[in-house]
């Protein structure tokens, strides 16, 4: 079996940097100089171990250098190199041409995030791709839960497809606070329903007073002396709201004594404005995936995870009813923090309302 591997070096750079995403080499630029570090390639060479202790004899037919070959041999692959030079930093259009040049696969493996998709469907390809999520915000369907997910689905395939969509997003007018996602297209994935990630749904349903109810109740449990760390999301604005704040609807904010101390800080500034506090981390639902940490909030790291006392989730109750009874998801980067997290939390639903629902780590729900 031939698994194709193609790697955005620079997916997810903006990320853990506050910059909501990391396309355009002055984005790219500005978060490097923020102290952020890629993870397209670890992400990767997860997906390349899942696959090959799966199926040891698959083989993975890559580019040269960090658009694959790296990441591959990481993962502990001997990898089957095609002709190929891509350009230094890499492009869309380095994209584009690996994608062509890895026709001859029986699934392609991308690592980015929604523009990379793009690019991808912008290559025509000509069988089934599946994204390993690594970028920033990863808002299309054409995702896996987690990189073991996708690595697993690419050797499990057996000819059965579906389409799964892309999704168009204005990163300029995200950064800017304006959530304005469309329809981008369609591409072939394996059919793996377990597999996958599914598209990011609206916010919410919910009447207004839900949300204000939800934030009024986590203002009535904040603790003198307290910091906390507020997540990206029209819930977790909420709770600023109540404080008297406006906050940031997509980047993440810090309270202390119903004041805000920090406003769409990056993973540095968080680092600095928790330490040596005690410290409560209020994080909301993605809407029809589950995701509450990895997805569009990665300033809230590992690292900064480890000085947290206290985890929140608020989401309404037609959310979580809209998962169906699936889990709720931590994708961190890390499995040792993913694990941490793992088990029931009580999920903030309303003013005085509270159930308990369980999280589990991405690679776990993905490989059960």
């Amino acid at each position: 079996m031939r698994i194709g591997l193609i790697v955005n070096p620079v997916a997810g750079l903006g990320g853990a940097a506050g910059l909501k995403g990391s396309d355009g080499t002055e984005v790219q630029r500005e978060a490097l100089a923020r102290g952020a570090t890629a993870r397209a390639g670890e992400r990767a060479a997860a997906a390349v171990r899942a696959l090959l202790a799966a199926r040891p004899d698959a083989t993975v037919v890559t580019v040269p250098g960090p658009m694959g070959e790296a990441a591959a041999r990481a993962g502990g692959a001997e990898p089957e190199l095609v002709a190929f030079a891509p350009g230094e930093p890499s492009s869309a259009g380095d994209t584009r041409a690996a994608v062509r040049a890895l026709a001859a696969v029986d699934v392609l493996l991308f690592a980015g995030g929604d523009g990379t998709a793009r690019d991808v469907l912008d290559a025509a390809p000509g069988g089934p791709v599946l994204g390993i999520p690594a970028g920033v915000k990863v808002y299309s369907g054409c995702f896996a839960v987690g990189p073991a997910a996708a690595g697993l689905a690419a050797v499990e395939f057996a000819g059965n497809t579906t389409e799964a969509e892309v999704v168009d997003l204005d990163e300029q007018a995200y950064r800017e606070g304006r959530v304005s996602p469309r329809l981008y297209g369609t591409l072939t994935v394996p059919a793996a329903r377990v597999r996958l990630s599914g598209r990011k749904t609206g916010s919410t349903t919910a009447a207004p007073a839900t949300v204000e109810g939800i934030a009024r109740e986590v203002v009535a449990r904040m603790r003198p002396g307290v910091r906390y760390i507020l997540g990206p999301g029209s819930t977790t604005r909420a709770v600023g709201r109540a404080l008297g704040s406006e906050g940031t609807l997509l980047g993440v904010d810090v309270v202390a004594d119903g004041v805000p101390i920090g406003t769409d800080v990056s993973e540095r500034a968080l680092l600095d404005l928790v330490d040596g506090h005690e410290v409560a981390a209020v994080v909301s639902v993605i809407g029809g995936q589950g995701f509450v940490l990895g997805r569009g909030n990665q300033q809230i790291s590992p690292r900064v995870l480890a000085r947290v006392d206290e985890l929140t989730v608020l989401a309404t109750r037609e959310k979580l009813a809209a998962l169906g009874g699936r889990p709720l998801l931590a994708d961190t980067g890390d499995p040792a923090t993913d694990a941490r997290l793992g088990g029931y939390v009580r999920v903030v639903t309303g003013y005085r309302e509270s159930v308990p629902y369980r999280i589990v780590p991405a690679s776990e729900e993905s490989v059960g």
